[in-house]
């Protein structure tokens, strides 16, 4: 099964992010429990998501237990927090981007061909990735409901698009993990068919249709 997301052009100046993303954004809903046995649960998380000329806006918005955020700064491991995920396919498909973002709005983004050698981002790049965070402090708690939101905007050149010609489609995934979370979990948008835990892997991602 491949999902397909339709995403919407938005002038984001008329009107705040918020309502703009409510009335026009993409809706999407991280909730394919790939490895059940192992990893059986599943936080709420979705999501909304649009375009401007040149970049992605994207909002996650999680309801689950646990929450951490230990990793405070840019290209951590904020895969081991309470994190969500934005994979994407460069549209020549030599390579893919990973966008790793925890609670606090703490960014590890990297790209290449596999999960192997992959590139970090400079700094300069990085500073390029606008962030809207709930939360503004690190924090580690075990049990109890937590909801939280995050929201980025990444700009198309750091995923390979030429801002004034745009691909018809791009191959992406969201996910929602926390490996260090008192209940580790790892959802995704598109079903992932590996025997275990996997997110690099792009043959498994869902299509994206530039509107």
């Amino acid at each position: 099964m491949t999902n397909t997301l339709n995403i919407p052009l938005v002038n984001f100046q008329n009107q705040d992010l918020d309502t703009a993303l409510e009335l026009y954004g993409a809706r999407f809903d991280v909730n394919q429990v790939n490895w059940p046995a192992d990893f059986p649960y599943a936080p709420l998380c979705s999501g909304r998501i649009a375009r401007t000329e040149d970049a992605l806006v994207i909002d996650f918005r999680v309801s689950g237990l646990d929450l951490r955020a230990v990793n405070s700064a840019d290209n951590g491991r904020q895969w081991e927090d309470s994190c969500v995920e934005f994979f994407v396919q460069d549209p020549d498909g030599s390579r893919y981007y990973n966008f790793e973002i925890n609670a606090l709005g703490k960014v590890l983004a990297a790209s290449g061909p596999s999960r192997e050698g992959r590139i970090q981002r400079p700094k300069e790049e990085m500073d390029t990735i606008l962030r809207i965070a709930d939360l503004v402090a690190p924090c580690e708690h075990e049990g109890g409901i937590w909801t939280w939101r995050v929201a980025v905007l990444i700009p198309f050149k750091l995923i390979g698009i030429d801002a004034k010609n745009p691909p018809a489609s791009l191959k992406a995934n969201f996910y929602k993990c926390g490996d260090r979370t008192a209940h580790p979990h790892f959802l995704s948008w598109n079903p992932v068919g590996t025997e275990k835990p996997d997110f690099h892997r792009p043959e498994f991602f869902g299509s994206l249709i530039l509107s």
